[in-house]
């Protein structure tokens, strides 16, 4: 984290529009990705109801009055529209410690998905503590799975991070489960270890070896961020060329957010 760097609750106030603009509600055209045609999210629009959470909150009757919107596509609308609002009201975005990082990421690094961070690895020590801070503060009150592929894992770095947000530096570190993984193998051990009640899953026939590692690996952990609402990220992943992370077309495909560090 650069010296000097702005305390990330400071100056929220003059950029909430731009915030709201990033991590407020969804457009309606979101339900494209979830089976609703094009044609019938342009008849909502149309209607006034621009966004998914219009959407839920409009009776069924209504819906079935628009034009073209019948009672079976206005109970399949309302559906998807009802629990893609209920995951996300479930989400909480963690603070990276830099208000224009989280100004970029949209709040922050979202639960329930992948984000990608290549190039710095202090950036995971400063997650590693605010996933524990007060949701109101930035964090999600909750615990840190650290998983070190490159043996860069340094608790004085915590200990630095947790002095700057007033918490006391033993708790900070009893709440960070430490591993270090020596391979892909091992890295997947240890993540079926942590989530020892998830379901396994399993990579795509026509990928090398390797890649298949990677793909069961991201599955898994896209899996857990899914049913208990913990963010994953795939910061510690060793890169030789820091303008490119490592791992092949694979990551980009499972990752959501794929951001680069640097100093």
């Amino acid at each position: 984290m650069a010296e000097g760097e702005h305390d990330p609750f400071q100056g929220q106030g003059e950029e909430d529009e731009e915030d709201y603009e990033l991590a407020g509600p969804m457009v309606v055209a979101k339900l494209e990705e979830y089976g609703i045609s094009k044609q019938d999210c342009e008849k909502l629009a149309k209607e006034g109801l621009h966004t998914i959470e219009a959407v839920a909150f409009t009776p069924k009757k209504m819906l079935a009055t628009i034009k073209g919107i019948s009672e079976a596509k206005a109970d399949k609308i309302l559906a998807e529209a009802t629990e893609i609002h209920s995951r996300r009201s479930e989400l909480v975005h963690i603070t990276t410690g830099s208000v224009g990082l989280d100004t970029i990421l949209g709040g922050g690094i979202e639960t329930g998905s992948i984000t990608e961070l290549f190039g710095k690895s202090q950036i995971c020590h400063t997650l590693a503590v605010t996933c524990q801070l007060p949701v109101h503060l930035g964090g999600g009150e909750g615990k840190c799975l650290f998983i070190d592929t490159e043996g860069t894992f340094r608790p004085v770095r915590m200990l630095a991070v947790a002095e700057r947000y007033g918490l006391n530096g033993e708790e900070v570190l009893d709440n960070i489960a430490y591993a270090r993984a020596y391979n892909a193998d091992h890295q997947m051990q240890l993540l079926v270890q942590a989530s020892a009640m998830m379901a396994e899953s399993s990579g795509r026939g026509e990928l090398a070896a390797r890649q298949m590692h990677l793909a069961k690996f991201l599955r898994t952990l896209m899996r857990l961020a899914d049913e208990v609402v913990a963010q994953v990220d795939g910061g510690q992943f060793a890169v030789a060329d820091a303008k490119k992370p490592i791992g092949g077309n694979i990551i980009p495909n499972g990752i959501g957010d794929p951001e680069e560090m640097k100093e």
